[in-house]
């Protein structure tokens, strides 16, 4: 067997129920390329979702304690080094202590993680957590971070550009740029699943294929996703008797050896927020909540940096296991899953490691249309990165904000078959960080 050679830690319980009370989101969009959001600020996008997540709770600021700020880039992204304490007139938390943090994009997962802590210790009862980004947009002139900026003028910020700012995630001193810090680890995912599952890379890429249309199929049906065309509608207009025929097509050319141009995140701009709540404080704090509470059940993290090998894989291991031993959950009691993938294998191999899809058949089930927010093993329900989008530190409260409305029964025309009462969310980003999070409707 592999031998273990990681670092584990073992969790305790939260001194006391933290349950999230409130939700909020933007839509997922290219602010600069639409007049009517072109100009929008750090602290208009924020604003909104935790002006949000307020009324959904049925909360004021003044009942606030404290707000998390999480951005992903923010020297790149908004010319600031302390974002947090920029933006609190644009919903009313003006003096009110606020931290900033910054885990690429893991930060929205890892903002969940920060807000129930702080509440779990008992210092505060009810806080706002948040995460901005601009993926997709710079502050004007977007020539280099240092050269004065317009204050809300906004360039267009290329792949080529934002590639050339991955580099600033991985260690650069003691690593070459060659198999294992490169700017983006595209194919390590799918390469192991391959040679440890024992399927051909056919398989493999129908996999990836399906996972792409399952994604764009959810987020069809999401008001708030960046892109909503299905696959199969495109496949029609470019000509294409099958939708699969279209996928394997130089429409969507393979980037490597596995991976293909619709399996890679679309950035994009958005925002996310939730109010975070001590559970029995609800009443006093929230009385007139109109829905049920979901409580935080517990968070599992790990952290491997780019040079070891097969990081992802091996941080999810681990973040799991935490999650699963310190709440008692089974991985048969999960209902929906969610999983950050920028690269989209990463939905199905942390869904296998979180035993959510059976070891050596989850692409199967991919396959088979079974992932699909229609499906009996629900998977992105929201689109995932692909489709839904991805403002790196926002992702992850996006994805919180879609089970609980999921779980909520709130989800319209893209709502589970089956009212999920237990989600997990698999959090990951930038060569550093791995988070599960579980869910559970408090009855």
């Amino acid at each position: 067997g592999r031998k273990e050679n990681m670092n584990k830690t073992t969790l305790g319980k939260y001194n006391r129920s933290v349950s999230i009370i409130g939700v909020g989101c933007t839509p997922f969009m290219y602010t600069v390329d639409n007049p009517e959001t072109d100009g929008l600020t750090e602290g208009e996008m924020f604003g909104y979702a935790a002006l949000k997540a307020m009324e959904d709770a049925g909360v004021n600021p003044q009942d606030v304690d404290f707000y998390f700020h999480g951005q992903a880039s923010p020297l790149n992204g908004s010319n600031y080094l302390t974002p947090n304490v920029q933006i609190a007139n644009w919903f009313g938390m003006k003096g009110k202590g606020s931290i900033h943090h910054s885990e690429a994009c893991c930060t929205g997962y890892l903002a969940i993680e920060q807000a129930v802590n702080a509440v779990a210790s008992g210092k505060y009862n009810c806080v706002l957590t948040g995460c901005v980004e601009f993926g997709d947009s710079t502050p004007a002139p977007a020539d280099n971070i240092e050269t004065p900026k317009h204050p809300y003028k906004r360039d267009k910020m290329t792949m080529d550009k934002f590639l050339a700012t991955t580099s600033w995630l991985y260690d650069r001193t003691y690593s070459r740029s060659l198999m294992a810090p490169i700017e983006l680890i595209y194919d390590d995912a799918a390469e192991d699943y391959v040679r440890t599952r024992g399927i051909s890379t056919e398989n493999m890429d129908d996999a990836l294929n399906w996972m792409a249309i399952n994604n764009r199929r959810n987020a069809a049906k999401n008001p708030l996703a960046i892109e909503r065309t299905e696959f199969a509608d495109i496949a029609k207009e470019k000509g294409f008797d099958n939708v699969m025929d279209y996928m394997r097509s130089p429409y969507n050319p393979k980037m490597g050896d596995f991976l293909r141009m619709e399996g890679v995140e679309r950035k994009c701009d958005g925002a996310a927020a939730c109010i975070v709540c001590a559970t029995d404080m609800i009443p006093e704090i929230a009385k007139d909540l109109a829905h049920k509470p979901i409580e935080v059940l517990g968070i599992g993290s790990a952290a491997c940096e780019a040079s070891t090998p097969h990081f992802e894989i091996r941080a999810t291991e681990e973040a799991v296991r935490q999650a699963y031993e310190v709440t008692g959950v089974k991985p048969e009691e999960l209902d929906i899953f969610f999983a950050n993938d920028f690269i989209i294998t990463s939905h199905l191999i942390s869904a296998e490691i979180a035993g959510y899809l059976p070891y050596g058949e989850g692409w199967k089930y991919i396959c088979d249309g079974r992932t699909a927010y229609d499906g009996d093993k629900p998977i992105n329900t929201n689109g995932g990165r692909t489709s839904f989008g991805h403002a790196h530190a926002a992702s992850g409260l996006a994805d919180v904000y879609e089970a609980c409305m999921q779980m909520r029964g709130e989800c319209g025309e893209g709502q589970v078959k089956k009212l999920p009462k237990t989600a997990m969310l698999r959090g990951y980003g930038g060569a550093q960080n791995v988070a599960a999070v579980l869910l559970r409707t408090k009855e």
